[in-house]
């Protein structure tokens, strides 16, 4: 039976270290750093051990997790993103056994908390698809190398192709330009306006993105640009640890779309990120049947990699299960006005 107990960051990190986990930079004590400066957001229980979970069978390690706490709308509810993350190879039995056991720790040290959010690998019942925002079960992931033309081989035929062409014909210079955005990102920021505008979303405040970088620091997240005559056209915010980079966000002013500007930014993170020894970069999320909504992302996405890599998507497990039932009615309600 699996048990979960709360330990230090450093006893934390030593477990990970013995059990070969290369943790997603989500597990990191800088993430938590920059996640408790945005507003609603803290590290769960705030004391040492706090939201620092390691879940066991006996003695044997079985998965470990960080627990953030979001406040939104006068409820708490708890988000492990990209975890726990297993040791070794694990059951459905298992996910429902950690399950059970996060639901009862949780009512035990935090009587307010709604629901935990985690990642699955299978919808087991204990669980229920994510009340907002968009998850996916499925990402690309581009292998890179010192040598660019390493990094085109690993491309389908039509990634070598469009990247090509904007080689040859997009005028846009593309650069890092992290330590530019730490003095000023006024001239990014409008590009995101746009990018929200344009495809229907509610982009964070432009502190958020700034804090991002300056937070993380240059040693876990760049921010890329392509500028034309001097104003920027496209930019990404990509994330690095353990020796993976992720696209996080990425925008481009309309007037670019048939630039390949996009195509010629995205090259030129690959060719610098490898140059600098990380080794995969993950463009981070595409649709499937599981998540339909991504699939317009599908066709740039997976022209730069040949393999489609499977994720586990985050599922909702409601704590009080009643509130929450409320909550999805709400949400239901909302969404129908």
């Amino acid at each position: 039976m699996i048990s979960a107990e709360e330990v230090t960051r450093e006893e934390f990190d030593e477990i990970a270290r013995k059990s070969n986990i290369s943790l997603p930079i989500e597990q990191s004590t800088y993430w938590i750093k920059y996640q408790s400066h945005i507003e609603g957001r803290s590290q769960w229980r705030n004391h040492e051990g706090g939201g620092n979970l390691v879940f066991k069978n006996e003695d044997r390690v079985m998965a470990i997790g960080v627990f953030l706490e979001f406040e939104t709308h006068g409820y708490r509810y708890l988000v492990c993103q990209h975890g726990p993350i297993w040791v070794g190879e694990y059951s459905l039995e298992d996910e429902e056994n950690l399950a059970r056991v996060l639901i009862g720790f949780v009512r035990k040290m935090d009587k307010s908390i709604v629901f935990a959010r985690i990642s699955l690998r299978d919808p087991i019942p204990e669980s229920v698809p994510i009340l907002s925002t968009v998850t996916y079960d499925s990402t690309v992931v581009v292998k890179l190398h010192k040598d660019p033309e390493q990094i085109l081989a690993e491309m389908k035929p039509r990634g070598r192709r469009d990247v090509r062409k904007s080689e040859r014909e997009c005028k846009a210079e593309c650069a890092d330009e992290t330590k530019m955005a730490y003095g000023d990102f006024s001239p990014y920021y409008p590009v995101m306006e746009e990018t929200a505008k344009r495809d229907g979303f509610v982009p964070m405040p432009s502190k958020n993105y700034e804090e991002m970088l300056t937070i993380l620091g240059y040693d876990h997240c760049r921010l890329f640009a392509a500028r034309e005559d001097g104003e920027v056209k496209a930019w990404s915010i990509i994330t690095l640890n353990s020796g993976l980079a992720v696209r996080y966000y990425a925008a481009m002013k309309t007037s670019a779309m048939r630039m390949h500007v996009t195509d010629k930014l995205l090259f030129t993170e690959c060719c610098v990120l490898g140059k600098q020894g990380v080794d995969k970069y993950d463009l981070m999320g595409i649709g499937s049947d599981f998540s339909p909504t991504l699939k317009g992302l599908n066709e740039f996405k997976t022209k730069f990699s040949k393999d489609v890599e499977k994720v586990n998507p985050s599922r909702d497990i409601p704590i009080h299960k009643t509130f929450y039932s409320a909550l999805k009615a709400a949400k239901k309600l909302k969404n129908k006005i």
